[in-house]
């Protein structure tokens, strides 16, 4: 038996999210059906986060576990032709040792959100991006996000049916930049709750707006309320950028 440590790339608009579902597609599956393909195996695909319905990934990373002998190349080369027409890549694969965990090894997930902050509506970018028709003020933006970087209960930004033993997280970077006609936020924790960066983001976009004041973001933190929340951006703008063992 040899672990395979998966580098993969993928457009989340087909699927109902990474992990296998019965109401649709999944990453999951998709992999899970490419390695039964050219192997005859039946194997667990563990990934290292569970991205939503929607959500891409630049750099996701998953494990599994052959019987049949197999280099990387070749492992690499035989999911990319099985994957087909599925819009998931594998960019790299790489042996590691029975102790490499994708989820439970990872000591930091970094997200990036994008936003288009342009009057004209989008047309190639529909469902890869944020469409926010009216300015963004990125200074207020950055002012907000101090409050929420380091140790929280972050209840507040944390979706009811979230099925992690605590709300305590502790966000190690949120930074928001401008660049063009595009804003991009960059996020990174050990580990987050379920809708955790879309809430933060949705939540932030109302200070850039104008609609709130930096200062709301901190009491909407210490109220621990899901109903303190400002707004969950949607899912299209979400991307697992990469992930750090």
């Amino acid at each position: 038996m040899q672990r395979f440590k998966l580098t993969i790339e993928y457009d989340g608009r087909p699927f109902v999210g990474w992990q296998i579902q019965k109401n649709g597609p999944s990453v999951q599956q998709a992999l899970k059906d490419a390695v039964k393909a050219f192997s005859g195996e039946d194997v667990a695909v563990e990934g290292a986060g569970r991205t939503d319905r929607g959500v891409h990934a630049l750099a996701q990373t998953a494990h599994l576990d052959l019987k049949k002998p197999m280099t990387t190349d070749r492992l690499q080369g035989a999911l990319n032709y099985h994957l087909k027409p599925h819009p998931v890549t594998i960019l790299s694969a790489e042996t590691v040792g029975d102790d490499f965990h994708a989820r439970f090894s990872a000591r930091r997930r970094l997200y990036r959100y994008r936003i288009v902050n342009r009057r004209a509506r989008l047309s190639f970018d529909e469902g890869l991006a944020w469409h926010v028709a009216h300015p963004l003020n990125t200074d207020a933006m950055n002012e907000a996000t101090q409050y929420l970087i380091g140790k929280h209960d972050f209840t507040t930004f944390r979706h009811i049916a979230c099925q992690a033993r605590s709300p305590v997280k502790t966000l190690e970077l949120l930074t928001v930049e401008s660049v063009g006609t595009e804003v991009f936020f960059h996020v990174m924790a050990r580990s987050f709750l379920h809708h955790q960066v879309r809430s933060i983001v949705g939540t932030l976009v109302l200070v850039g707006l104008g609609k709130w004041q930096p200062l709301q973001v901190k009491a909407a933190l210490e109220a621990c309320d899901r109903c303190a929340v400002g707004y969950n951006a949607p899912p299209d703008g979400l991307y697992l950028t990469d992930v750090i063992y």
